[in-house]
């Protein structure tokens, strides 16, 4: 007899902000969820960039990405922490091994989420109740909550953890599509950024469930075959793609162009190696990957080819992180004259470690990279 699919995916409430409040509290400090706070990178920076903010700052509208000199104008008593990479990592490793308990068939979507499939676990049981146990051990453990979503894939378990929060388990069936998602707006669907959304709107799509209601060939016209494709299918709520532990994962991920008229100048291969880093990292980061190691080759005239590698000494999905990488080889392989037919960036090593993506909070740079990022990511969608 087949069993229904039952994928659990799970989601740190506010995970920055909600771990600072436990580390504070266990240093006898009141606790920051409580009142107007945030976290950032330099708290004696004004510059520097909110990585997470309390549920009251957020009501005096403080969001995650403003500087702290706008916070600070909007709340001028907001209380500003310095993030702490060690112990975020700590709380994600602890958040991770309680959720493994439940089931081996685990796959960490980024620091603070993860999916496990429960389909051959406590069979006869609601899996309602299984994730109420999950979140509440979690809560009791660490200190702090999560939200579960209960689905028959893992699209549909996404969108239900980002139902109301915090400290709720949601279930999003196929069988509750059209009354739970489909009345969503379409932005609040999985992979449809800033650009994609105002395409859709641009053309009536308002709702997810408009959205559904769409032919291939209309949405084609809009954004393409293969997107369009991914978008019908998602606001049906179909996904059909596995929980991949750790052994199923890609090993590398690269990118290359490839120039009709060879190119010879600095300034020209920067702008590749610009256009070729932005597609790499875009990739590390849609697949939720970190990378340790660069690599770069370039092709000549005569199709011989050069290339070098870099170990870095932590991972990372930033793109400037990875641009300056290859620019620093490039120098070092490139003749200064010969033409170039052909350059290329690869990344391997990948991790789900997110040790880079916690170093902002050591360099205040970090953060304005950070959000360059997210609002490239947004608009290639």
């Amino acid at each position: 007899m087949a069993h229904r699919r039952v994928i659990f995916h799970i989601d740190v409430n506010s995970a920055f902000l909600s771990w600072t409040a436990v580390r504070l509290m266990q240093e006898g400090q009141p606790d920051i969820r409580l009142v107007p706070s945030v976290v950032s990178g330099d708290p004696s920076d004004r510059r520097s960039i909110i990585t997470a903010a309390s549920i009251p700052a957020k009501r005096l509208g403080i969001k995650t990405a403003d500087p702290v000199s706008m916070a600070l104008r909007k709340c001028p008593d907001l209380i500003i922490v310095r993030g702490d990479r060690e112990w975020y990592k700590k709380c994600s490793e602890g958040f991770i091994e309680i959720c493994r308990r439940y089931s081996p068939v685990l796959q960490q979507f980024s620091i603070d989420e993860c999916f496990i499939d429960m389909t051959l676990r406590n069979w006869g049981e609601d899996p309602v109740d299984v994730a109420t146990r999950l979140k509440d051990e979690i809560k009791r453990t660490l200190g702090f909550t999560v939200n579960v979503g209960i689905g028959s894939n893992k699209l549909l378990a996404k969108m239900a953890s980002d139902f109301e929060k915090p400290d709720k388990v949601h279930t999003l069936w196929q069988e509750e599509v059209r009354e739970k998602m489909w009345p969503l707006d379409v932005r609040s669907l999985l992979w449809v950024g800033k650009k994609t959304e105002e395409k859709l709107k641009m053309y009536g799509i308002h709702t997810i469930g408009d959205l559904a209601g769409r032919s291939l060939g209309s949405l084609t016209r809009l954004v393409g075959r293969k997107f369009a494709s991914q978008l019908l299918e998602n606001a049906n709520g179909r996904d059909d793609s596995p929980v991949e532990t750790e052994m199923h994962e890609a090993k590398s991920i690269s990118a290359e162009r490839t120039f009709s008229n060879d190119i010879g100048t600095e300034k020209e291969i920067d702008r590749a190696l610009f256009n070729v880093a932005c597609v790499v990292a875009h990739r590390l980061r849609n697949a939720d990957f970190h990378a340790s190691c660069v690599s770069v080759f370039i092709k000549y005239r005569d199709f011989s080819v050069v290339q070098r590698q870099h170990q870095m000494s932590r991972p990372t999905n930033i793109t400037a992180v990875i641009l300056n990488e290859a620019r620093a080889m490039v120098r070092e392989i490139w003749d200064d004259e010969s033409p170039i037919r052909q350059v290329g960036i690869g990344v391997s090593k990948l991790t789900h470690e997110s040790a880079i993506q916690m170093s902002l909070f050591e360099d205040p740079q970090m953060d304005y990279y950070r959000e360059w990022d997210r609002k490239y990511d947004e608009e290639v969608q």
